[in-house]
């Protein structure tokens, strides 16, 4: 009842200007800081393994504006979910465009990783290509159902369970459907290896290279950039990689990596940093959570 009871707030939010949806997800992210102990610590241990020589009090700062970050993706949902496909793109300015047309038709992987405005750019490249996705189930099926209705609302999205594997993604790429990937949470090393992220032996899945392989799929990565205010989003699309993969599963995912690590440089405020993506460790390493 009390999760129907928050779709049904989000949804009213949806009717208010833009510029009101952003001071509410700010304001949330304001009184969650200093309620959310868990995620905050989680949080405080994500910054001081990935930037060991920041500060404390500009580790604070950093993370107290990412609890705004993160709430007003939450929150800002309520339009790409409910809002028109038209009301939705005119937020959304578009860079390197050009990378995401050259491929329209083709085996590519849509590299999306973790920021909190990926769901942004998810929706508007939902508008434009049938495309294919993984997805986690949610503790509460009613919010499983309502996140798979919200993101198969333009076009024909296909979106299938980390439990019913690669095959039907496959499939769809090989019908020319771009895969929709986010690349970079704990998933353990059963399908994956410890890569470096920050320097941070980090579990990896290696499944970009392998599916690149399996398909000659392009990986095109492609990053969200909430702005300031009302301003909207600024959703970026990278040249596709070349030279890749090389059939060094390990090397090519350590290359991935290190662009992610690269985005997080230009905007750390904005990368997700309340999950816990050093959970799994190396045999006989402590933990750090």
């Amino acid at each position: 009842m009390l999760v129907r009871f928050g779709v049904f707030i989000l949804w009213l939010i949806h009717f208010l200007p833009f510029r009101i949806i952003v001071a509410i997800g700010n304001g949330l992210g304001t009184v969650l800081y200093p309620l959310a102990a868990e995620r905050r610590k989680v949080g405080n241990i994500n910054l001081k393994l990935c930037f060991p020589d920041m500060g404390d009090e500009a580790s604070e700062k950093l993370l107290r504006e990412h609890f705004k970050l993160f709430c007003r993706g939450l929150i800002e949902r309520s339009i790409l979910w409910w809002s028109s496909a038209e009301y939705i793109s005119s937020l959304i300015h578009v860079e390197g465009v050009e990378h995401f047309e050259a491929l329209k038709g083709k085996a590519t992987i849509l590299l999306m990783p973790h920021f909190v405005g990926m769901d942004v750019g998810g929706q508007w490249i939902a508008q434009r290509a049938d495309s294919v996705s993984m997805y986690a189930n949610q503790k509460n099926r009613y919010l499983t159902e309502l996140l798979l209705k919200m993101r198969a609302r333009f076009r024909n999205q296909r979106l299938y369970s980390r439990q019913q594997g690669l095959r039907p993604i496959l499939k769809g790429m090989r019908a020319g459907m771009p895969f929709f990937y986010l690349p970079d949470q704990d998933q353990g090393v059963k399908d994956g290896a410890f890569i470096p992220f920050f320097g941070v032996p980090a579990a990896t899945m290696t499944t970009v290279p392998r599916i690149a392989l399996m398909t000659g799929a392009k990986v095109v990565p492609c990053i969200t950039r909430l702005l300031p205010g009302a301003a909207g989003y600024v959703l970026t699309f990278y040249p596709a990689w070349e030279n890749y993969p090389t059939g060094d599963d390990i090397a090519d995912t350590r290359r991935m990596n290190e662009f992610i690590e690269q985005r997080v440089r230009e905007m750390p405020e904005q990368y997700f940093w309340l999950h816990k993506r050093f959970k799994t460790r190396p045999e006989g390493e402590a933990k750090f959570y």
